[in-house]
């Protein structure tokens, strides 16, 4: 299958290492997670440098740009696409002391952070800062990470949103719990940490407003958050309606005609590539329409910062249905283990059940239209 992508310059080596992670999504099944050379070739496409600041060495790219690339390996592997969002985490990073983001993304823009947040679990302060122990889920991407998260609560810490602690990986544990049948090369597993002293300045309040100014600092958080995993979803799907389109057209064994020839086919195939393309288009938009507004201004309006959520819970749910609406379309042959339709259309309902993009988000940003309370993340 031919992997397109959704930026019509990409340059010959791109293009490789897309294919290449196609050819290998089986591989990544069977081990459960994104093998260290991928994550290696994802630095080399500028994933985790994406939101780094040039001064840093960092690339500076828009939410846009980055969320283009990220349905591009999305389409190539959803797995893949997921571990590789977590390349935003250079912009909640900046939340930590502006001298210790420099410490780390100075020395290298290319460091790979995952985190494990939740619960979080209460920490001693002793000398030095916060001894650490507990054990964490969904520490998605933790096999090629550099630094690692973990949610903590300190006594005096009265915040509502949690307070991460920042160690190198060698000083935390994985402990292989990962088994899913949607997005299961992602190597979610637990983190477990028994008695690490973190200095406070290694620590940052997950959601609270960064020390630097930079636009992408500026950009909602919480929004960019759900949208570079939203995406995955729409990259899934762009993989299921390809896959559609290249065997449909292709001449019947039997001599009865080709499936593209088919009424029925015609039909779906129109209707899962409108809820696709509909769903996209409204989600670029808006973040670009968001990212130029930073340009000439600190923030951007609270209508747009509410649609800035919804368009991420819409790119996940739409792209969810049109896997599953390519997918259907796809004959008995589809229900194979492992048959790339099936995994696409898992892949992306298991986007659309995350927390950041669940049915709840819609009731938040309802609200928020209607000035109710409503959740962490919304205005």
């Amino acid at each position: 299958m031919n992997v397109q992508t959704s930026v019509t310059d990409r340059s010959e080596s791109v293009e490789k290492v897309l294919a290449s992670i196609h050819a290998r999504a089986s591989e990544f099944q069977k081990l459960r997670h994104i093998p260290q050379d991928v994550v290696d070739q994802f630095k080399t496409l500028g994933v985790y440098r994406a939101f780094v600041p040039t001064r840093f060495g960092g690339d500076a790219k828009s939410p846009a740009e980055f969320c283009r690339l990220i349905e591009d390996i999305a389409a190539a592997d959803a797995s893949a696409g997921w571990v590789a969002s977590f390349g935003v985490s250079s912009s909640y990073l900046a939340t930590l002391p502006p001298e210790t983001y420099a410490e780390i993304f100075g020395k290298n823009p290319d460091t790979v952070f995952a985190g494990a947040m939740f619960p979080p679990q209460a920490a001693k302060t002793v000398p030095g800062g916060y001894e650490v122990r507990g054990q964490w889920q969904w520490g998605s991407g933790v096999m090629g990470a550099d630094i690692v998260g973990a949610g903590i609560k300190v006594e005096g810490n009265n915040t509502k949103l949690p307070l991460i602690a920042v160690m190198p990986k060698s000083e935390i544990e994985v402990v292989d719990t990962w088994n899913t049948v949607g997005l299961s090369a992602t190597g979610s597993h637990d983190i477990k940490v028994n008695g690490v002293i973190v200095a406070p300045e290694m620590t940052f309040i997950r959601g609270a407003a960064p020390k630097m100014d930079d636009r992408i600092f500026r950009y909602p958080a919480m929004a960019l958050a759900a949208q570079v995993l939203a995406v995955v979803a729409l990259g899934a799907a762009r993989a299921n309606l390809a896959y559609i389109h290249q065997t449909a057209t292709r001449d019947s064994v039997t001599g009865a005609p080709k499936p593209g020839a088919r009424p029925y086919l015609q039909t779906e195939y129109a209707k899962a590539r409108g809820v696709y393309l509909g769903a996209r288009h409204l989600f670029y938009d808006t973040l670009e329409e968001a990212w130029d507004a930073l340009e000439h201004g600190e923030a951007v309006s609270r209508d747009t910062h509410i649609r800035l959520r919804m368009v991420a819970s819409k790119a996940a749910r739409d792209g969810a249905e049109a896997a599953r609406m390519a997918f259907a379309l796809g004959g008995s042959n589809a229900i194979e283990v492992g048959h790339p339709l099936v995994r696409n259309m898992l892949d992306s309902a298991s986007v659309a059940q995350h927390a950041f993009l669940s049915e709840g988000t819609w009731t938040g940003a309802g609200a928020a239209f209607f000035d109710e309370p409503t959740m962490p993340g919304y205005p």
